[in-house]
C-alpha cells in the first residue's frame, strides 16, 4: 500500500508576473523617483533600513526587496506603489491612489496661496 504524500496542482496562473518584471519595476520606479543611484540609495535605506549594496542591487534591478521590505518602499514612494499597482493590475486602485496624491498636492498648493494673499493684505 502507497501512502499519498500531498497533492500535485497542475497548470500555473497566466496572470503572475515574472521575477524579473518584478525587479526592474521596482528598480525603475527607485531611480524614476529619486534620481540617480547614490541619492537612490541613500533614501532606499533610510526607509528601509537595508545596506548599501542591497538597495543598489534593488536599483539595478539584480534582486527585488522581499514582503517587508516592500511595504516600506511603498510607504515612502508613491512611483514604487504605482509600479506594484500596475503589476498587480489593479488599476482602479492606481488611478485612485493618483488622484489621492494630486489632491494632497492642490492642498498644499492651496495653503501657500492662502499664505502670499494674506501677506499682500498685510502690506
Amino acid at each position: 500500500m502507497f501512502h499519498k504524500k500531498g497533492n500535485i496542482f497542475h497548470g500555473g496562473s497566466q496572470d503572475l508576473v515574472s521575477a524579473v518584471e518584478y525587479r526592474e519595476a521596482v528598480g525603475s520606479a527607485l531611480t524614476y523617483e529619486l534620481g540617480g543611484a547614490g541619492r537612490a540609495a541613500k533614501a532606499t535605506i533610510k526607509w528601509t533600513g537595508v545596506s548599501e549594496r542591497t538597495a543598489k542591487n534593488w536599483i539595478a534591478g539584480s534582486y527585488g526587496p522581499s514582503g517587508e521590505h516592500l511595504i516600506g518602499l511603498m510607504k515612502h514612494s508613491d512611483a514604487v506603489l504605482d509600479a506594484i499597482l500596475g503589476l498587480a493590475g489593479r488599476n482602479e486602485a492606481l488611478a485612485m491612489e493618483r488622484v489621492r496624491i494630486v489632491r494632497r498636492e492642490l492642498v498644499e498648493v492651496l495653503k501657500m496661496l492662502d499664505e502670499v494673499c494674506a501677506s499682500q493684505s498685510e502690506n
